[in-house]
């Protein structure tokens, strides 16, 4: 490690910090205790004490006053420094990603593919330090119009519980590297990390540019009114999302948000069914986050004509998925990261027998539905679950579930499917599957999603833009436009005095 102290963390199965990382040192928080406990085994990891007032204010005054020579640096020292930071992560990822296994109940594997991601989009944007570049309007007469993109200042990212790590180091590169200073602030729920990645690099950037604070949604709610951030961006919920919008009208921040969905994958009669069933499995990302994913394709919207195949082939795979220890190479799926999720997701299975929908696999009320080795009996964990016999009108087919619970419709007609697939008032992702490109292009060009896949689910590529319509967010991200969100454009004439 760079510079912890003794008195900076504890050892308790592993090493968790408790203070606050404010503008380049450690400061005890203000605001009170949180204990923070392993949702796979109930285990106490740490007490975190939430930044109050007196933290914030201090990180945002001195994130003001270093961002100015921060930006003066240069793109080629921003750049440095971020390439730094993910060296440094990609030194560390075993380390990082047991500290998110125990903090979120995600396997290991997945938590350390979230380290190597994120340190690649860290890196991804080091190398974007000189596209936060203007032009230059044709004139006449001896004038010279351009723009500049100059950074706005201080900046506030916002970010989840289901990729801790992630999350925090990737979205502060993109501010980071347009030259704002950044506060990270992680979810309540899963802070270990994050605490983790400022003792790691945070004496890369100079002091002040990066703070890390830790609290719930009072901080949350402080940070967005606060008048000495500049904008402020959220991974998270959609009603989060709205009170963020509102929190942060008062002050005109921009703001930038990838929020919730409920993500329809379509099965057309002609898809290769294996390659679907398989890519409907893999889209409910139940490896990486047990299915806490806003991108998880969890409404399967499938012809009639292929129905039965798919419904017996997810059956399959989801019943052979093994729950466990999020610690062990062998756990292919983990627990829920909070008692809140884990009550959110009974309560939509109960409520989705009750409405009519049939449980095929998974989660029953008559067994414990924690059901896995004693050593984690009191985990948040609920196995993979497909519900059949849904429709369109049932709230399992139209509220987010946040979970590893996916539904099957049936469908006949293409344009009522296209109905039922955007008649939510969010639009995240979508996933198609055929072999016509006819279809394909077709039925792309109907979705109301941000991201759409066709035979293919899940997977984001480097450069390409992530991000919702309508109620899934504003903005988009892990690209340039990220960039440039945290720019802002300036427009300047000159005019030549002696011109002939």
């Amino acid at each position: 490690m760079t510079n912890a102290t003794n008195d900076n963390y504890k050892d308790m199965s592993g090493d968790f910090i408790t203070k606050q990382f404010v503008a380049g040192d450690w400061h005890a928080g203000s605001g009170g205790d949180r204990s923070i406990t392993s949702p796979s085994s109930g285990a106490v990891l740490a007490d975190v004490p939430d930044a109050g007032s007196a933290e914030l204010d201090a990180a945002v005054e001195q994130a003001r006053l270093a961002q100015p020579g921060w930006y003066d640096a240069g793109p080629l020292a921003r750049a440095n420094a971020l390439r730094e930071a993910a060296r440094r992560l990609r030194e560390q990822a075993d380390f990082l990603a047991r500290i998110d296994a125990l903090d979120s109940g995600n396997p290991i594997k997945g938590m350390h593919f979230d380290v190597m991601l994120g340190a690649t989009l860290v890196e991804y944007f080091a190398g974007l330090t000189t596209e936060a570049k203007g032009e230059t309007i044709p004139q006449r007469d001896g004038r010279l119009t351009y723009t500049t993109r100059e950074p706005l200042g201080v900046v506030a990212r916002l970010v989840a519980f289901n990729h801790p790590l992630l999350f925090a180091a990737a979205k502060m590169a993109a501010p980071l590297a347009a030259g704002n200073s950044v506060i990270i602030k992680p979810s309540e729920e899963t802070p270990l990390s994050a605490l983790w990645l400022a003792e790691i690099v945070g004496d890369i950037f100079p002091k002040g540019v990066l703070s890390v604070l830790t609290g719930g949604a009072e901080l949350g709610a402080s940070i967005c009114a606060h008048p000495g951030i500049a904008a402020v961006s959220l991974v998270g919920s959609v009603p989060t999302g709205k009170a963020v919008l509102k929190s942060a009208a008062d002050s005109m921040k921009r703001t930038q948000l990838e929020l919730g969905g409920k993500n329809a994958l379509i099965i057309c009669p002609d898809a290769d069914l294996d390659a679907a069933i398989n890519g409907a499995v893999k889209g409910m990302n139940l490896g990486w986050t047990a299915g806490q994913s806003c991108g998880s394709t969890s409404r399967i919207l499938v012809h009639s004509s292929v129905y039965d195949a798919v419904v017996e082939g997810i059956e399959a795979a989801f019943s052979a998925v093994k729950l466990g220890d999020p610690l062990s190479q062998d756990t292919e799926m983990g627990s829920l990261s909070t008692a809140s999720q884990f009550q959110r997701v009974t309560d939509y299975i109960a409520s989705a027998k009750q409405q009519g929908a049939t449980i095929r696999v998974g989660a029953a009320p008559d067994h414990a539905i924690n059901d896995t080795s004693s050593a984690h009996k009191d985990g948040f964990f609920v196995k993979p679950t497909l519900l059949v016999d849904v429709t369109s009108d049932m709230t399992i087919a139209r509220e987010e579930v946040f979970g590893p619970v996916l539904s099957i419709l049936q469908w006949d007609d293409e344009d009522e499917m296209i109905d039922i697939a955007n008649g939510l008032d969010v639009g995240l992702t979508a996933s198609i599957w055929t072999e016509s490109l006819d279809t394909a292009m077709r039925l792309t060009g109907k979705i109301q999603a941000g991201y759409v896949w066709v035979n293919d689910s899940s997977d984001h590529y480097l450069g390409a833009p992530f991000g919702g319509m309508k109620s899934s967010g504003q903005g988009r991200e892990e690209c340039l436009e990220e960039l440039l969100a945290y720019t802002e454009a300036k427009t300047v004439t000159i005019v030549q005095k002696n011109r002939s």
